[in-house]
C-alpha cells in the first residue's frame, strides 16, 4: 500500500499515559471509523488485500449521531458499508465472548445479503462480507489471527459461491500473524487496536499514513465527553451481558451435571432391576429344580 507522510496532529503529541476508551471499545470503534473515511478506507485496504486506488467510493449505510445517547436494545455498533457501490460490507468489534460469534455473524451476514428488491433476479444480490474483529479465540482449538471462511464443497473444497464470505481478526492471537498478513499491515491494525497507552499508539502508529490518521481520529474524539460517556455506557452494558452470559453458562453446567448424575443414578437403577431381574431368575430355576427332585422323591416313594 502506497502512502504519503501523515503527521500526528498536536494534541497527539501532547498525549500522554493510559487510554481508558480504546478501540476495543465497540463504541470508539464505531464512531471513529465513521467519522474519518480515511481511516476506515486504510482497514478496508488492509482486511480485503486491496490497494487504496480500487476504493473508489465507500459508504456507511446506517450511520450514527455521535455523542448521541441510545438504548442498548436499539443500538447496534457494527458498521454496514457498501464498497465501489456494489460490495456490502459488515464490520464488527467484539470485545468480550458470548459464546455465540458463528451464530451471530451467520445471522449478520445472511441479513445483509437478502437485501433484493422484490421481483429482482437473484444474480444481482450483491456480495457480502462480514468482518469480525474480536478479542478472544472463537475456535480455541484451532487459533488462527486472521481467518476468511466461505461455503464450499467438503470433499473437493470447490467454493460454492464467492459471493458470501466471514472474515475473522483475533486480537489475541497476533503472535501467530503469516507473513501475508505482515505484508498487509493487519498486525500493525490489530497493536493499534489493543493499544492502552498514548505512547503506544503513537510508537505503532509512526510511519503509517492510515494508522496516524486513525490515531489522531482517536484523541479528538477521546477529548469529547459525550463520547466517553457513551463509550463507559458500552463498557457498563457489556459488563452485565457478560455476567449474564457467565451466569447462564453456569447454570448450563450445572443442569449438564445434573442431567448426568441423574443419568448415572438411572444407569445404576437398570443395573439392579437387571441384577434382581437375574436373581429372580436364578430363584424360578432353583424352584422349578426343587419341586423336580420333590416330584422325583415322591414317585420313589410311590413305588415302595
Amino acid at each position: 500500500m502506497n502512502q504519503t507522510k501523515t503527521t500526528f496532529s498536536p494534541a497527539l503529541l501532547k498525549a500522554t499515559g493510559k487510554i481508558e476508551y480504546g478501540l476495543t471499545n465497540d463504541y470508539m470503534f464505531r464512531v471513529l471509523f465513521q467519522k474519518n473515511k480515511k481511516a476506515l478506507t486504510g482497514l478496508v485496504c488492509s482486511l480485503l488485500h486491496l490497494n487504496p486506488e480500487e476504493i473508489t467510493s465507500i459508504e456507511i449505510t446506517n450511520p450514527v449521531e455521535i455523542g448521541s445517547s441510545f438504548s442498548d436494545k436499539e443500538f447496534r455498533l457494527d458498521i454496514r458499508l457498501i464498497l465501489n457501490s456494489h460490495q456490502q460490507i459488515d464490520l464488527e468489534m467484539q470485545e468480550n465472548d458470548y459464546h455465540d460469534w458463528p451464530e451471530r455473524s451467520i445471522g449478520y451476514l445472511c441479513r445483509m445479503y437478502d437485501s433484493l428488491e422484490h421481483g429482482e433476479e437473484y444474480i444481482n444480490a450483491k456480495p457480502a462480507i462480514h468482518i469480525g474483529i474480536l478479542d478472544y479465540t472463537p475456535f480455541p482449538e484451532h487459533p488462527l489471527f486472521y481467518s476468511k471462511n466461505q461455503i464450499m464443497d467438503v470433499n473437493t473444497h470447490r467454493i460454492y459461491s464467492d459471493k458470501f464470505s466471514l472474515y475473522v481478526l483475533d486480537l489475541s492471537q497476533i503472535d501467530l500473524a503469516t507473513k501475508e498478513d505482515c505484508f498487509w499491515q493487519i498486525e500493525e491494525w490489530a497493536k493499534l487496536f489493543k493499544a492502552t497507552t498514548w505512547e503506544e499508539i503513537k510508537m505503532i502508529a509512526d510511519k503509517n499514513e492510515y494508522l496516524t490518521e486513525t490515531s489522531n481520529t482517536l484523541c479528538d474524539l477521546y477529548a469529547d465527553k459525550a463520547v466517553r460517556e457513551r463509550c463507559l455506557d458500552r463498557i457498563e452494558y457489556n459488563l452485565r451481558m457478560k455476567r449474564y452470559e457467565d451466569d447462564l453458562a453456569q447454570k448450563d453446567k450445572a443442569l449438564e451435571e445434573k442431567d448426568k448424575t441423574i443419568e448415572e443414578q438411572d444407569k445404576t437403577i437398570e443395573e439392579k432391576e437387571r441384577t434382581i431381574k437375574e436373581q429372580s431368575i436364578a430363584l424360578d430355576e432353583k424352584d422349578a429344580l426343587v419341586k423336580k427332585l420333590m416330584e422325583e422323591i415322591a414317585e420313589l416313594k410311590q413305588q415302595k
